[in-house]
C-alpha cells in the first residue's frame, strides 16, 4: 500500500509538471500574454504557475547550482563552467546544466536502486551502487562538456592560422579592422566564424573592437590568440598592420606544425610498446628456464 501511494504521488508531480507546459490545460493569464510586448520587460520566458517547470526549476537551481560547483570543485574541475559553456556556444547557462546534472544524478539513483531491488545484492554493494551511480552520472556530463571544450579550443588553434592569413590580407588591402572582422565573420566557416560572430555582435552593442577581441581571448583560452590579440591592438599606432598580422600568421603555423610533430613522434614512441613487450616476454621466460633449472640443481646437491 505505501508504494502504490508513493507511485501515485510521483506519478501525480510528473503528470502536473508535464501538462503544465500545454496550452489547453494551463493557459496563461492575460497579463502574463501581454507582458513580452509591453515596455521594459524581460524576453524570456514568464513563470506559468507554482506547478510549472519554470517554477520547478526555480526552486531547485540554486541548490542544484551549489551542489555542483561543490562537487565540481571537489572532483578537481578548476575552470568555470560558465566559461566553457560560452566557449562551445552552448544554449545552456549554468544553474540549467547543473539542474540537468543533478536530474541525471536522481535517475541514476533511481537506476541503481532498481538493478539492485532486482538482484537482491548485498548490502555493501546497495551502497555503493547508490552513491557510484549518481556520481558517475555527475561526472559523465562534466566530462563531456569539458571534452567538448578541449575539442573546441584544438579546433580554434588549428584554424587561427588560416584566419590570422586572411585577416592580413584584407588588412593589407585597405579594410578597416572592424570591417575586416565582419568580413570574416559572415563568409568564414568553423569555430572561428562562429566566435567572430559574437565578436561582431559584441561591437553592436557598443564595445570597441579591441575589448571585444580581448573579450574573445579572454572566453577561448589560446596561447596563439593570445599573441595575435595583442598585434590586433596596434591598429591605430602602426600603418603595416597587416605585415605584423602575416608573421604573428607564419609563427602561429610554426607553433601548430611543432604540435604535429611532436605528436606524430609520440605516436612513433607508442608503436614500439608492443614491439618491446614482445620481444621481452620470451627473452624473460628463456632466461627464467636455466635459472631455474640452476637453482634447482644447488638445491638437490
Amino acid at each position: 500500500m505505501r508504494l502504490f501511494v508513493l507511485s501515485g504521488m510521483v506519478l501525480w508531480v510528473g503528470a502536473t509538471l508535464l501538462l503544465s507546459q500545454l496550452r489547453w490545460f494551463a493557459r496563461p493569464p492575460l497579463v502574463a500574454r501581454l507582458r513580452p510586448y509591453t515596455s521594459g520587460s524581460s524576453p524570456g520566458r514568464v513563470q506559468s504557475g507554482p506547478f510549472s517547470v519554470e517554477s520547478f526549476r526555480q526552486v531547485v537551481g540554486p541548490l542544484s547550482f551549489a551542489v555542483g560547483e561543490r562537487l565540481a570543485r571537489l572532483f578537481g574541475v578548476s575552470e568555470e563552467l560558465a566559461v566553457r559553456l560560452e566557449r562551445i556556444h552552448s544554449p545552456l547557462d549554468v544553474t540549467a546544466f547543473r539542474v540537468r546534472q543533478v536530474g541525471w544524478s536522481v535517475v541514476g539513483i533511481g537506476v541503481a536502486a532498481l538493478a539492485s531491488f532486482s538482484l537482491r545484492l548485498p548490502g555493501p554493494l546497495v551502497v555503493l551502487a547508490l552513491l557510484g551511480a549518481p556520481v558517475l552520472a555527475f561526472l559523465v556530463l562534466e566530462q563531456k562538456v569539458a571534452s567538448a571544450s578541449a575539442r573546441w579550443q584544438r579546433r580554434l588553434f588549428l584554424e587561427l592560422p588560416v584566419l590570422s592569413e586572411q585577416l592580413a590580407m584584407l588588412l593589407s588591402a585597405g579594410f578597416s579592422l572592424g570591417s575586416a572582422l565582419n568580413r570574416l565573420a559572415a563568409r568564414g566557416q568553423g569555430v572561428c566564424s562562429r566566435d567572430l560572430e559574437r565578436v561582431t555582435r559584441r561591437m553592436l552593442q557598443g564595445l570597441s573592437e579591441l575589448e571585444a577581441l580581448r573579450e574573445w581571448a579572454a572566453v577561448a583560452r589560446v596561447d596563439a590568440l593570445d599573441r595575435l590579440v595583442p598585434v590586433l591592438a596596434l591598429d591605430r599606432g602602426a600603418s603595416d598592420l597587416g605585415r605584423l598580422v602575416s608573421g604573428e600568421a607564419r609563427a602561429i603555423r610554426k607553433d601548430v606544425q611543432r604540435q604535429l610533430v611532436e605528436t606524430m613522434e609520440r605516436r612513433e614512441q607508442k608503436v614500439w610498446i608492443p614491439v618491446t613487450v614482445a620481444t621481452l616476454v620470451p627473452g624473460v621466460i628463456f632466461l627464467c628456464i636455466p635459472f631455474i633449472e640452476a637453482l634447482r640443481m644447488f638445491s638437490g646437491s
